[in-house]
C-alpha cells in the first residue's frame, strides 16, 4: 500500500519553447534571405526606398538584420505577456496582426517605383506570416506556464 505521500506525480512533458522559437526565428531570417535572393539577382527588382527624405537602397544584409531583430522582438513580447497576462497567446496574436498591417506603411509609401512597393510589402507580409503563426504555436498555456516556473 502506498501512502498519499508515496504515490508518484506525473507532470505533463515540458514544452521546448526556446528551441521551438529560435527556429522560428532562424526560418523567418532564412525565407527572406531566400525572397530577397528570388527578387533582386533572379527576378533583376530594385528595392530602392526613401526613409526621412534619405534614398536608401535595401540589401540582403538589412533584409536578414532587420528580420532577426523583428523575430527576436516578437519572440521577447511573447515572453513578457506571458510571464504577465492569461490570455497571452490572443493578446500576443492582435499585437502581432496589427503591427504587421501597420508596418506596410512604410513600403506602400516609401519605395520608389510601384515594383519596389510591392517587393518591399511583401517582405512585410512574408516575415509578419511566419513570425505570427510560428511563434503563436509556441505560446504556452496558462497551465504549461505553471509547470515551467516549477
Amino acid at each position: 500500500m502506498h501512502t498519499i505521500d508515496q504515490i508518484p506525480t506525473v507532470q505533463p512533458a515540458k514544452r521546448r519553447t526556446d528551441r521551438s522559437r529560435l527556429l522560428v526565428v532562424g526560418a523567418t531570417t532564412i525565407a527572406a534571405a531566400s525572397w530577397w535572393a528570388i527578387l533582386v539577382p533572379v527576378a533583376g527588382l530594385t528595392l530602392d526606398a526613401r526613409q526621412g527624405g534619405v534614398l536608401q537602397h535595401v540589401g540582403a544584409p538589412a533584409i536578414v538584420i532587420s528580420t532577426a531583430l523583428l523575430a527576436f522582438a516578437g519572440w521577447a513580447l511573447l515572453a513578457i505577456l506571458e510571464r504577465n497576462t492569461r490570455g497571452a497567446r490572443k493578446a500576443w496574436t492582435i499585437v502581432a496582426v496589427v503591427a504587421c498591417l501597420m508596418s506596410l506603411g512604410s513600403p506602400l509609401t516609401g519605395g520608389i517605383g510601384i515594383g519596389a512597393k510591392l517587393g518591399l510589402a511583401s517582405f512585410h507580409l512574408l516575415v509578419g506570416a511566419i513570425v505570427l503563426l510560428g511563434l503563436r504555436r509556441t505560446a504556452l498555456s496558462a497551465k504549461d506556464r505553471c509547470y515551467e516556473d516549477n
